[in-house]
């Protein structure tokens, strides 16, 4: 009989910015009820922002090792962040995920 491997997976979204000192002041803008998605379609400086920072469903080792740790440890629904990688600071929020 075989066994299935079944492998992590998790939806997320995140807003990119160049800074920690901005990437925080979105965070406390979230925080007072501002909408993630909105900030990310008028913030982020990736691609995803036009999709409200939507980075879809992805496994692990499929993003920077900064980001997994977070995606694949971090409460759902919280946003997460600043976390520094490469290419800036993010602010993340696990969406789903199946372990």
């Amino acid at each position: 009989m075989k066994r299935k491997l079944t492998m992590a997976s998790a939806t997320a979204r995140h807003i990119l910015v160049p800074t920690e000192a901005q990437c925080s002041e979105l965070k406390q803008q979230i925080v007072d009820g501002a909408d993630f998605a909105e900030l990310a379609k008028s913030h982020s400086q990736c691609p995803s922002g036009r999709q409200g920072g939507d980075l879809g469903r992805f496994g692990p080792g499929q993003m920077v090792p900064e980001f997994d740790k977070v995606v694949f440890s971090a409460p759902v629904n919280e946003v997460q962040g600043p976390v520094k990688t490469q290419f800036g600071y993010h602010l993340l929020e696990v969406t789903s995920r199946e372990d």
